[in-house]
């Protein structure tokens, strides 16, 4: 009692304590008059914006809305106002730290799902963990003293798969020392969020590192009115929410490195459009999906452009999908399906079909089933776009890289898959096939492998070409996988090493010192609310996942390249070798004669587009050999570019071209940068050079490997090299 009064008072006489007990009688009859009056200015101003367009739909129905508050009195005292002016208490709900998590959950449920559920009002024990992104409407009626749960409550709206733009309204009492602090931090915050994109939010928490927003905030109540007190505030505030402050945090806190040079940048910008180029989406897997889920049995219509009505999904595919699904089970129809995102958001809105839907997924899995013996078994097939006389083994190789975890199943776990194709010709030769040759081939008829006979029977065929190939996927694929891997991985991990040794080293040290705290008091007699051992043993909880979190970061580190596999072989037939066995030797016109002549066509036609391209002010490279669906990648150095050219040379007077499958998607990927480029040889010598633009607009049919096309018809619409 003794202690209560002595801290309840700073009085030292009984007259200042008469006066002291006279204020607060004054304060207390001034709140009871502002309680009596119903002039709430915090709540007239939530009642505004209740009122304003934002709040409802173009056909006048509301829109969602959440609510943050601090107090759980606010909490209750704003359901039953806002119960009372929508007219109905079953449009209001609440969250708070006393509503169990099952009945938490369902009030979420609601919000997400009940259109008549309005307005959910909640303190912060919905501030973390909860999506909310049903509406993307929010005040926070109470601003929270530590200014990183104001992104936490934000983040419960705005956050991936939000398709509305999220407003946020903070209430600020104006004319306060409160409030005056509040609306400095959060114009500065607003500076610095637009000048680092938003990364602002990730540190928000640790900006009053040194002084807490708290301490700020009262001493703002108890000086505010000195200017003197009022100019040191706003420094400290200023140098808190300092641009370069909060850059150093935001560099010091990441695990990856995503602040890249401008060099990197432009690197990796260039590598992701060389690889949409050659991407499978959405023209491979389209082809792919249509003949697959017919002859499965599937029913699928064409409707809008690039779109598909699914009129049936055969039950083997649907129990497919139950036994191999870990997501809603497939439906037995789709009003609209699509392969390409541009035509998704349209109505009716279509499913989005892409490598890792169920519904490929399962046809994937049932072909795989019917059909995956004959990779082993192997084929023999004919390259339309090569005219010569040379006979290629080509394999598919899986090869993974692990680190040092184990997976529930006890095998390695895997960090990194990829599938790449290697051939080996008659000499020996082994080099990289490219990322899909296959897509350029096509099945030998019976009659072809017949007068084939002697080619596909010869000695080198037979050899343990498998180990070769090996071989080579060791030394040249998987280290160069491995080492790629390990440039990106390794980094991160010890960052993360940092990062897990200094959060849990510090809780280490303040249990500890809590515990030695607490065992003190303990033996001084004192009565404390947490028991010393407790503390002790939270230290040494935190103690062991440590060691534990630092052994599996360890494991992470010790990456390793798997052996390669071999999954698949076939024998590839060059064209002018089969025309040589068909016709003993005759070739159609506009072809040269043998296939050193070609060779040196091609050879021709190629020197021709490099040189210009140079002259051009490019800078070509000859990338034929990767077979990537193009032979020259050429790069802008004025404006940061790159062009996919395909060049095609034809001695003078031929009729047509014959173009891959591949190199046709290959255009379509990518429409705005595709070139395919002919050259009329004569002599030996570069005759014309005309750039065709957009050359293809409609992909093959699931099955043609390689489509002729008219010359004339071409260069009607060509241009000199530009």
């Amino acid at each position: 009692e003794e202690s209560l009064s002595t801290s309840a008072t700073s009085a030292e006489s009984i007259e200042q304590l008469e006066i002291e007990v006279n204020t607060l009688d004054s304060l207390e009859k001034q709140a009871l008059r502002l309680l009596r009056s119903g002039q709430d200015a915090k709540w007239q101003q939530l009642n505004r914006i209740l009122d304003e367009d934002l709040m409802k739909n173009s056909d006048g129905s509301r829109r969602k809305l959440i609510i943050f508050t601090e107090a759980k009195a606010t909490l209750h005292y704003l359901a039953d106002k806002i119960g009372g002016r929508l007219g109905n208490p079953d449009f209001v709900e609440v969250i708070h730290g006393g509503v169990t998590r099952e009945n938490r959950r369902n009030v979420v449920n609601r919000f997400m799902q009940d259109r008549n559920l309005l307005i959910l009002i909640a303190n912060d024990a919905a501030g973390e963990g909860v999506n909310l992104q049903r509406g993307h409407l929010m005040v926070n009626y109470d601003l929270p003293w530590n200014p990183n749960k104001i992104e936490q409550r934000f983040g419960r709206i705005h956050r991936i798969g939000q398709t509305e733009v999220c407003h946020l309204w903070n209430l600020v009492a104006a004319d306060t020392r409160e409030g005056e602090v509040y609306s400095r931090l959060l114009e500065k915050l607003e500076t610095s969020r637009e000048a680092l994109k938003g990364r602002v939010f990730d540190v928000l928490g640790e900006l009053f590192e040194g002084t807490s927003l708290k301490d700020l905030l009262w001493e703002a109540i108890q000086y505010g009115e000195r200017e003197d007190v009022k100019a040191t505030l706003f420094e400290k505030i200023d140098n808190a929410v300092d641009y370069g402050h909060i850059e150093e945090l935001v560099r010091k806190k990441k695990l990856t490195n995503d602040l890249m040079p401008q060099e990197s940048v432009e690197q990796v910008r260039l590598a992701m459009e060389r690889a949409e180029a050659q991407r499978l989406q959405p023209h491979h897997i389209q082809s792919f999906f249509i003949a697959a889920f017919e002859q499965l049995g599937g029913r699928i219509k064409p409707r809008e452009q690039d779109r598909f009505e699914i009129t049936h999904v055969p039950v083997r595919v649907r129990e497919r999908d139950r036994q191999i699904g870990t997501v809603a089970p497939l439906q037995k129809k789709y009003e609209r399906i699509c392969f390409d995102k541009r035509y998704i958001n349209q109505q009716p809105v279509a499913e989005f079909v892409v490598p890792g839907h169920p519904l490929l997924q399962a046809v994937i899995s049932l072909v795989r089933e019917n059909h995956g013996h004959l990779m082993k078994q192997g084929a023999v097939m004919i390259d339309e776009s090569e005219d010569g006389d040379q006979v290629r083994a080509v394999f598919l190789m899986e090869h993974s890289i692990e680190d040092g975890r184990r997976r529930g199943d006890g095998k390695s776990n895997t960090v990194s898959r990829r599938l790449q194709f290697a051939s080996v010709d008659q000499q020996g030769n082994v080099a990289n096939a490219g990322i899909a040759p296959h897509l350029n081939l096509r099945p030998a008829t019976d009659d072809e492998l017949k007068v084939l006979r002697q080619d596909l029977e010869s000695e080198w065929l037979t050899d343990d070409l498998e180990e070769e190939i090996k071989k080579y996927a060791i030394i040249e694929l998987a280290q160069a996988h491995l080492k790629e891997v390990k440039i990106r991985r390794l980094p991160e991990i010890e960052r993360a090493e940092g990062e897990v040794m200094a959060r849990l080293k510090k809780e280490i040290n303040y249990w500890d010192s809590r515990a030695a705290e607490l065992k003190e008091q303990a033996r001084a007699g004192k009565k404390t609310r947490l028991n010393w051992e407790n503390a002790q043993r939270r230290a040494e909880d935190i103690a062991e996942r440590l060691q534990r979190r630092m052994a599996l970061l360890a494991k992470e580190k010790n990456i390793t390249a798997a052996p390669p596999v071999v999954r698949g072989g076939l024998v590839v037939v060059p064209k002018g070798l089969l025309k040589n066995r068909l016709s003993e030797g005759s070739v159609p016109d506009g072809f040269a004669g043998d296939a050193e002549s070609r060779r040196k066509i091609e050879l021709c036609a190629m020197e021709a587009v490099m040189d210009a391209e140079k002259s051009l002010g490019f800078e070509p490279s000859d990338v034929s050999a990767q077979n990537v669906g193009y032979d020259i990648l050429s790069f802008d150095p004025t404006t940061k570019s790159q062009r996919f050219i395909e060049v095609k040379g034809r001695i003078k007077g031929a009729d047509t071209i014959m173009v891959t499958r591949n190199e046709i998607i290959t255009s379509l990927n990518k429409p705005e940068n595709y070139i395919l480029a002919i050259v009329q040889v004569f002599e030996e010598r570069a005759d014309s050079l005309r750039y065709i633009w957009k050359p293809f607009e409609v992909e093959p049919a699931f099955g043609v490997t390689a489509e002729q096309f008219d010359i004339k018809s071409l260069l009607a619409r060509s241009e000199e090299p530009i």
